[in-house]
C-alpha cells in the first residue's frame, strides 16, 4: 500500500498532519461523508495554527467529528478524503486514487457521516423517520462511497446530529434493499468472488461530478490499476477499465485465445435461485490458480449439479477465454463434444495450425488435436465441463461403456475443469457434494419461479408441498412447470403428486436384487426415521433369528460395505448433524427413496421389524459417555416417533434409564471398588441423569461424590475432574446459587487453560458457560468479554457456522437484547438462526430455539406481527420435530406459549391468551410440578385476565392479530434457560 498522510489529534485537542513515513502505519480511522460547498482541502489545513478562517466551515466540523469518534475508539490517527491528499499534486491524486479502496480496507474503523439524514432523540416514532431519511440519503447515490461501503471491515453510520444509527451488520438488510449489493459482498467476502457483471450493477446508478472519476471509482472495485487521464471523457476511460480487468482475469494475451460459446452446446436452464455456497466455494476452487484445478459436482440425479455448472458459466464467463461444454455420459458423446470444440475454435481463429486441415471425421485425431490446442503455454484461462460423468470405469465396474475421463482431460498442467456425476467414486479434483436444499425459502423461491405464482409463500399448500418434495430441485422445478399450465392449487397438485409417486414407485425399483447387503439396509431403514442412522443403533439387532440382519450387524465392515455402496449411488449421504452430535457419524437416505423402502422393497408395514427398531432406539438409551445423555436422547427421538404404534413403550424404555444406571453403579463398586474411575464415571453420569430430570439434590450428591474421587485417584486438574467441576457449576447456577457456580466455572477454566490450552474448545466452552453467568449476575461488562473471546476462539477452532460457535453468537444476542442494544442483537440471532437452518435443519429444535428468541427481540422491538410469526414458527416446529405429545412436556416449547401468552395478554385476545397459558400450564405442572414458581406465575396471570372459562369455544391455532408483551424479565428468563438448553 502507498504511505498514507494521516491526521492525529493530540492530547490537547490540536489536529496537525502526520506525514508519510517508510515506518508501518498506526491503526486509524477514516470518514466517509458527501462532498458539500465548504470543505477543508490540503493547502488550508497545512497552514498550521492560523486556522481562523477554517474552523468555521462546515467541512472542519466532519473532520472534528471524525477525530472526537476515533478518541472514542482509542485510536489518535484519523484519515479524511478532503484534506489528507493535494490534490493540486497529479502525481500524488493519481496514487491516492489506486490506492484508495485499499486505505479504505484497511482502516480500523470507518464513520459514514450523513449530512441527509436526522435523528434529534431515540424514540420509536422517530427511528421510522431517520429510517426513511436514510433509504433516501444522497450518500448512497454517489460513485465514490461505493467503495467506502464495501472496503472497511467495520463501518458505522450517524447522523447530522453526530449520534450513531447503528453498522453495517446491523443495517444489512436495509442497505441490502437500498443498493441490490449482496449481503457476502457487505459481509467482507472477496469481491473477487463476485462477476464482474454483478459488481458493474453495484455501481450502475450511482454519479459523480467529474465524468471520469465514475470509471475512476470502481478501481479498487475490480482491483487494477490505472494511470489517470482527466479529460479523456467517461467511455475512453471506461474502455481502460475494461482492457485492465480483461488483463488481470483472462491474462494479457487473452485475445489470441478468446473463443464465444456455443450456445446451442449448452443446456438451457430456468432462472437459477439458491446453492449460493455452492457456488462461491466453485469460485475459490476454480479461479485465482495458473495450474489445473478441477471441481467434482457429485450428488443424487435431480439435485441441480448442471443447472449449478451453467450458473457459475454465467456468473463468471468473463473470466475466461473460452468455455466448453462435453456430455460425458459415454465415449461418442464425448468424442463428438469435441468435433463441436474444433469447429468453434477454428470459427475465431481460422489460423490456427494445430487445427488447419484437420480431419474432422477422424474423431481420435479430433480430440488430440484440440488438447494440443488447450495444452499451449499461454493458453491458461479455459474452462471446461465435462457434464453427466454417470458411469466412470473404475477396478470395481466391469461396463464395457465405462468411460476413463483421463482419456479426455488436456494434458498440461493448466486451465479450469467441472465434472458433473452422480458417483461419489470419481477423485479427478476436489469434490462438492450437492445435496438437496435445506432452506424452505429457497424450495419456494424455485417453486414461485417456474410455475409464475407470485407470493407463493402465502399459500397454505406451499409449505406442505416444498416439505413433501424435500429440497429435491428437480422435483420443485417438474412441479412448478406443471403449475404454470393448470389452475389447481398446491395442495391439489400435492395430491394428485403422491397419487402418480406411488404408481412410479411400484414400477421403479432402485437396486437389481433384493438379495444385495445394500437392499437389506435399506429394508431395515425403512422403520427408522430416514435421517441420522448409524451403527451403532443397529448394533443391537444382532440377536435376532433372520440371518441377514445377523449379518449386516455383526460387523461393522459388513455396515460400512452396504452403505458405501449406497452412497456411491448417490442414494445415501453422511449425515451432516450428526457430525455436531454425540457418537458415530450417522447417514441420511433421501425422502423418495425412503418411500420407496416403504411401498416396494418391504410392500407393507412389518410390526416385528418395526419392534426389532423400537429396541435397537431403546437399547441405545444407556450411554457411557453420560456427559451428553440429553443430546443422543435427542438423536434418537426422531426414530423413536417413526413407530408410533409402540412409542408407548418407547417412553418406558427411557424411563427405565436410571434403574439401568443404578444396576451399573451397584456391579462396578462390587467389581472395582467404590473409588476405582470407571466407578466414578457411572456417579458422574448418574448425576448428570438427576440434573437433566430436575432431581437436583440427588444430582448434587453424584457430583460431589464424584469429584472427590477424581481428585484423589487422579488429582485435581485431570481433565475427567474439572469435567466434573463445570457439571457442578451447571447444577449451581441452575440452582439459583451463582457464587457458587462461579467459583466452579473459574476453577474449570484454570484447570482447562493449563492442561488444555486457552483455545481447546473444552476451555472455550467453559469460558462460554461463565459468559452465560455473568449475564445472569448481571455483570453485562464481563459476560460480553468472555462470549467474544469465546466466539473468537471457536471461530478458528471450528469455524463460523459450526452449531457450537452459532451457539455463542446467540448468546451474544442474548446479552445485546439484555443491554437494549436491539438492531446489534438482532443481527447476532440472524446470523446464528442462518447457520443453524443450514447446519441442521429448519425444524431442529436448536434452529427452533434461535427463532424463538427472535421472536422475543420483535416483541421488544414493537414489531408484533414479526414477533407473532416466530412464536408461531416455533411451536409448529417443536411439535414437528418432537411430535404433539412430546413437544407438550418440552421445556422451550413451554417457554414459548408462556412468552406467546403474554403477547395476547395486553391486547382484546384475552381468549388466546387463556389458551397459550393453559397449555403451559399443564406441561410446566408436569415436567417441574405444580408449586414450582413458573406454575405460581402462570396461575397469577390466568387470574388476571378474568375471562370465562368457556375455553373449549376457543381455537388453539386462531392467530391472526398482533399483540403487545412488556415483559423483558420473563423473556431474559426464557432466554436463559434456552442457553442451558442449547450449550449444555
Amino acid at each position: 500500500m502507498s504511505l498514507i498522510r494521516l491526521l492525529q489529534r493530540k492530547p490537547d485537542g490540536e489536529i496537525i498532519f502526520r506525514e508519510p513515513t517508510s515506518g508501518e502505519v498506526p491503526a486509524y480511522a477514516i470518514l466517509s461523508h458527501t462532498w458539500g460547498e465548504e470543505e477543508v482541502i490540503y493547502q488550508e489545513l497545512k497552514k498550521g495554527k492560523d486556522k481562523s478562517k477554517t474552523v468555521n466551515k462546515a467541512g472542519w466540523r466532519k473532520i472534528l467529528f471524525c477525530a472526537e469518534q476515533a478518541k472514542e475508539d482509542g485510536l489518535e490517527y484519523f484519515w479524511v478524503d478532503t484534506c489528507c491528499i493535494d490534490k493540486k499534486n497529479a502525481v500524488e491524486l493519481g496514487t491516492a486514487i489506486n490506492s484508495m479502496f485499499r486505505w479504505y480496507q484497511n482502516a480500523a474503523r470507518c464513520y459514514v457521516y450523513l449530512s441527509d439524514v436526522s435523528k434529534p432523540n431515540s424514540r420509536a416514532d422517530d427511528q421510522r423517520l431517520w429510517e426513511e431519511a436514510f433509504r433516501r440519503s444522497r450518500w448512497f447515490t454517489r460513485g465514490w462511497t461505493l467503495q467506502e461501503l464495501l472496503a472497511p471491515r467495520l463501518v458505522d453510520f450517524f447522523s447530522s446530529e453526530r449520534k450513531r444509527l447503528g453498522s453495517k451488520l446491523s443495517l444489512e438488510s436495509m442497505i441490502h434493499e437500498i443498493t441490490g449489493i449482496a449481503n457476502n459482498a457487505l459481509r467482507g467476502n472477496s469481491l473477487s468472488e463476485f462477476s464482474i457483471r454483478e459488481r458493474k450493477c453495484w455501481a450502475e446508478h450511482r454519479n459523480t461530478s467529474v465524468e471520469e472519476d465514475g470509471v475512476y471509482c470502481l478501481i479498487g472495485i475490480f482491483d487494477v490499476s490505472m494511470v489517470l487521464n482527466y479529460g479523456e471523457g467517461r467511455g475512453k476511460a471506461f474502455g481502460r477499465l475494461e482492457e485492465e480487468i480483461h488483463k488481470l482475469n483472462k491474462g494479457v494475451d487473452f485475445e489470441q485465445f478468446a473463443v464465444r460459446r456455443n450456445l446451442l452446446s449448452f443446456p438451457e436452464a430456468a432462472q437459477f435461485v439458491a446453492r449460493e455456497k455452492e457456488l462461491s466455494k466453485m469460485h475459490k476452487l476454480l479461479y485465482g490458480d495458473r495450474n489445473r484445478t478441477c471441481v467434482v459436482l457429485y450428488g443424487l440425479g435431480g439435485m441441480g449439479k448442471t443447472q449449478l455448472a451453467n450458473e457459475y458459466i454465467r456468473r463468471y464467463e468473463e473470466k475466461y477465454t473460452a468455455i466448453f461444454w462435453l456430455n460425458a455420459n459415454d465415449q461418442d458423446s464425448l468424442k463428438l463434444s469435441f468435433r463441436g470444440i474444433a469447429q468453434q475454435v477454428l470459427k475465431y481463429h481460422p489460423s490456427t495450425s494445430l487445427l488447419a486441415g484437420v480431419d474432422f471425421d477422424d474423431l481420435d485425431q479430433m480430440v488430440d488435436k484440440v488438447k494440443d490446442w488447450l495444452d499451449l503455454p499461454k493458453n491458461s484461462y479455459w474452462l471446461m465441463i465435462y457434464d453427466n460423468y454417470d458411469n466412470p470405469k473404475t477396478s470395481r465396474n466391469l461396463d464395457r461403456s465405462a468411460v476413463d475421463i483421463r482419456q479426455f482431460l488436456p494434458r498440461s498442467n493448466q486451465g479450469s475443469i467441472i465434472i458433473t456425476t452422480r458417483s461419489s467414486g470419481v477423485i479427478q479434483g476436489s469434490r462438492v457434494h450437492i445435496q438437496k436444499l435445506l432452506d424452505v425459502k429457497e424450495s419456494l423461491e424455485i417453486l414461485s419461479n417456474m410455475s409464475k405464482r407470485k407470493d407463493i409463500a402465502e399459500d397454505p399448500g406451499a409449505a406442505e408441498l416444498v416439505k413433501e418434495l424435500d429440497g429435491l430441485p428437480l422435483a420443485l422445478s417438474t412441479a412448478g412447470a406443471y403449475l404454470e399450465h393448470v389452475s389447481m392449487t398446491l395442495s391439489e397438485y400435492l395430491q394428485l403428486y403422491k397419487t402418480s409417486w406411488l404408481k412410479l414407485q411400484t414400477k421403479s425399483p432402485l437396486l437389481d436384487s433384493y438379495e444385495d447387503p445394500s437392499a437389506r439396509l435399506l429394508k431395515l431403514w425403512a422403520y427408522f426415521d430416514r435421517q441420522d442412522l448409524w451403527f451403532d443403533l443397529l448394533r443391537h439387532a444382532y440377536s435376532v433369528d433372520d440371518e441377514w440382519i445377523q449379518e449386516l450387524t455383526e460387523d461393522e465392515l459388513n455396515f460400512n460395505a452396504a452403505v458405501t455402496l449406497l452412497c456411491s449411488f448417490g442414494l445415501v449421504e453422511p449425515d451432516r448433524s450428526s457430525q455436531q452430535l454425540v457418537g458415530a457419524r450417522g447417514y441420511s437416505v433421501h425422502s423418495c427413496v425412503h418411500s420407496w423402502t416403504v411401498f416396494v422393497l418391504n410392500k407393507e408395514w412389518e410390526k416385528s421389524l418395526a419392534r426389532l427398531a423400537l429396541t435397537c432406539i431403546a437399547s441405545e438409551v444407556p450411554n457411557t459417555n453420560e456427559k451428553y445423555w440429553w443430546l443422543l436422547q435427542r438423536r434418537l427421538l426422531q426414530h423413536a416417533t417413526r413407530q408410533a404404534f409402540f412409542i408407548a413403550d418407547a417412553k418406558g424404555k427411557l424411563a427405565e434409564a436410571e434403574a439401568m444406571y443404578l444396576r451399573a453403579l451397584e456391579g462396578k463398586e462390587k467389581a472395582l471398588g467404590p473409588d476405582h474411575t470407571s466407578t466414578l464415571h457411572t456417579v458422574n453420569n448418574l448425576g448428570t441423569l438427576y440434573s437433566n430430570q430436575g432431581k437436583l439434590a440427588k444430582a448434587e450428591a453424584m457430583y460431589l461424590r464424584a469429584l472427590e474421587g477424581y481428585e484423589k485417584a487422579l488429582g485435581p486438574n485431570h481433565t475427567s475432574t474439572l469435567d466434573t467441576v463445570n457439571n457442578l457449576g451447571n447444577l449451581y447456577s441452575d440452582q439459583g446459587k451463582l457464587a457458587e457456580a462461579e467459583a466452579m466455572y473459574l476453577r474449570a477454566l484454570e484447570g482447562c487453560e493449563k492442561a488444555l490450552g486457552p483455545d481447546h474448545t473444552s476451555t472455550l466452552h467453559t469460558v462460554n458457560n461463565l459468559g452465560t453467568l455473568y449475564s445472569d449476575q448481571g455483570k453485562l461488562a464481563k459476560a460480553e468479554a468472555m462470549y467474544l473471546r469465546a466466539l473468537e476462539g471457536k471461530e478458528k477452532a471450528l469455524g463460523p457456522d459450526h452449531t457450537s460457535t452459532l451457539d455463542t453468537v446467540n448468546n451474544l444476542g442474548n446479552l445485546y437484547s439484555d443491554q437494549g442494544k436491539l438492531a446489534e442483537a438482532e443481527a447476532m440471532y440472524l446470523r446464528a438462526l442462518e447457520g443453524k437452518e443450514k447446519a441442521l435443519e429448519p425444524d431442529h429444535t436448536s434452529t427452533l430455539h434461535m427463532v424463538n428468541n427472535l421472536g422475543a427481540l420483535y416483541s421488544d422491538q414493537g414489531k408484533l406481527a414479526e414477533a407473532e410469526a416466530m412464536y408461531l414458527r416455533a411451536l409448529e416446529g417443536y411439535k414437528n420435530a418432537l411430535g404433539f405429545e412430546l413437544a407438550s412436556s418440552y421445556l422451550p416449547a413451554l417457554n414459548t406459549m408462556f412468552a406467546f401468552g403474554d403477547l395476547f395478554s395486553q391486547t382484546d385476545r384475552k381468549d388466546m391468551a387463556k389458551v397459550m397459558y393453559n397449555r403451559a400450564l399443564s406441561g410446566y405442572t408436569t415436567v417441574q410440578g405444580p408449586s414450582s414458581n413458573r406454575c405460581r406465575q402462570l396461575e397469577d396471570r390466568l387470574q388476571a385476565l378474568q375471562v370465562a372459562s368457556a375455553e373449549s369455544n376457543v381455537g388453539q391455532n386462531e392467530f391472526t392479530e398482533p399483540g403487545v408483551a412488556n415483559s423483558r424479565s420473563l423473556k431474559q428468563k426464557i432466554r436463559k434457560l434456552g442457553r442451558r438448553l442449547n450449550i449444555r
